[in-house]
């Protein structure tokens, strides 16, 4: 079987600025792989380049053994990508059904039926309500996004990401700004996720992302500096010297 995710000599530069530096990766199927750094070592650019929002200068990315170093980010979601984002991007004045059956209106054949408008007994609604059930959301369904909590509105984000049926899936600090309880709900609902869909995670809250990771890859400016398990790369110096401030 193929990797889930290939990655060699991958570069990307902002004017004299290198974001991504030589970068190569390999995931397996179904791995859980965390992804640590300080601010600025390149890790959120990272998962644009493999979800399509930005372009590499050079190197090559490919999922599931499907070359996608230059398909546009639509067609990345048609061979299983999905991811999340720091900052979250739902419509706040659309209900959370409705911004989930948005979503996988994306991917659906039905999605260039614009004269057809989205009705609540549509196929897509219903799956949405499906959705919004796995992340304990149903009973908000026909709310605003703008009157959940924030909380609420990153499970809502998990909804969306699984309604692509992912076969790799990009989770950018999905706990970033939760409450305690709020983490525990987001983590417990990102350990639920099948091990048929592979996951890579972006998070700074250690406690939490530490148990979540079997292999942890740690970048710096751009570049891959250490990568293994927990203990090797906890332990490793070049991790204490770059992330852990010691």
């Amino acid at each position: 079987m193929s990797n889930a995710l290939e990655i060699h000599h991958l570069n990307k530069s902002f004017g004299g600025v290198k974001v991504t530096q030589d970068l190569s990766l390999t995931v397996k199927p179904g791995e859980r792989r965390l992804i640590i750094g300080p601010n600025g070592a390149g890790k959120t650019t990272l998962f644009s380049q493999i979800s399509g929002e930005i372009i590499s200068d050079s190197g090559s990315i490919s999922v599931f053994g499907k070359d996608i170093t230059k398909s546009p980010a639509h067609l990345r979601a048609h061979v299983g990508v999905s991811r999340t984002y720091q900052i979250i991007t739902l419509f706040p004045k659309n209900t959370l059904t409705h911004n989930v059956a948005l979503a996988m209106l994306g991917i659906s054949k039905h999605k260039w039926s614009t004269i057809n408008k989205l009705k609540a007994d549509d196929e897509l609604f219903v799956k949405a309500l499906e959705l919004l059930d796995q992340v304990g959301l149903k009973h908000r369904a026909n709310m605003l996004i703008s009157e959940i909590s924030y909380g609420e509105q990153r499970r809502v984000e998990i909804a969306i990401a699984m309604s692509q049926n992912p076969s790799l899936l990009l989770l950018d600090e999905p706990l970033a700004g939760l409450s305690h309880d709020e983490r525990i709900i987001v983590r417990d609902l990102i350990i639920a996720i099948p091990k048929k869909t592979t996951i890579i995670m972006i998070e700074h809250d250690m406690d939490v992302a530490l148990s979540f990771a079997e292999t942890i890859s740690v970048l710096h400016y751009g570049s891959l500096i250490v990568e293994g398990d927990r203990d090797y790369v906890v332990n490793h110096p070049r991790t204490r010297e770059v992330y852990l401030g010691h």
